[in-house]
């Protein structure tokens, strides 16, 4: 109940004001069925104005640390993305990642639409990142068709960093379902599933229209925030004489 009512009355009408989403290729989205829609990921708006846009319900996997927040603002986050129907995982080790799987495997089973970024966070600068390989082997397992979706605009209204939405114009483009039952069996197979991935990577590059760079986004952000913490470079004195 809460998702829709945070959807037709709480947000949806903000969300509309704001960004005047425009949206592309939404006859590719199924009345029914499980599917994976497959999106790059610029803001934090991106987790609202999908919904907003698809006309059946949306389970993204959160990130844990979402449902583990103390005090009223811990609440409250727990509340909000457990009330909107997010499954959080823990990405912290192997047994973490199997665990993200078989969630992920639920959702679908239940003929749901899944939602995943395959950057596996934000982009640092508005360019399409390396895909990591959770999403191929969802895809794999299941048999299940990916749908890629390129947000376009949402770190306009949303900039990153930014606690302030602005107005701008959202534009939202759904590629066609990608099949990828040739490679049935082969799940687990590495290779595969990086051709996989980096197969959907490509129709977000072609969608959005973003540059691509063959890096982890996370890794990049590591680095940024490693040069900003590293102490300025002293400056050696002339010596009196």
């Amino acid at each position: 109940m809460w998702y829709w009512l945070f959807k037709f009355i709480f947000m949806g009408p903000l969300l509309q004001l704001l960004g005047r989403p425009k949206v592309e290729g939404l006859e590719y989205v199924p009345d029914s069925g499980p599917m994976i829609l497959a999106s790059n990921h610029l803001a934090v708006a991106d987790s609202f104005y999908l919904p907003l846009v698809v006309h059946r319900r949306i389970t993204f996997l959160a990130k844990a640390e979402y449902f583990t927040g103390t005090g009223i603002k811990g609440w409250f986050t727990r509340w909000f993305y457990t009330a909107a129907g997010q499954v959080p995982i823990d990405r912290t080790d192997a047994d973490s990642a199997k665990d993200a799987l078989a969630a992920a495997q639920r959702v679908l089973d239940a003929g749901k639409l899944l939602g995943m970024y395959p950057e596996g966070t934000r982009s640092p600068d508005g360019r399409l990142y390396k895909g990591k390989t959770g999403l191929a082997r969802v895809a794999l397992e299941t048999g299940v068709p990916v749908i890629p979706v390129a947000m376009i605009g949402t770190d306009v209204v949303n900039p990153p960093g930014s606690k302030m939405w602005r107005f701008g114009r959202v534009t939202v483009k759904f590629g066609k379902p990608m099949d990828f039952t040739r490679f049935e069996g082969l799940a687990g197979n590495r290779f595969i599933e990086r051709a996989v991935i980096d197969e959907v990577m490509y129709e977000l590059m072609r969608l959005s229209g973003q540059e691509y760079v063959d890096l982890y986004a996370a890794d990049v952000k590591e680095q940024v925030e490693a040069a900003e913490q590293k102490p300025p470079a002293r400056i050696p004195t002339a010596a009196a004489g």
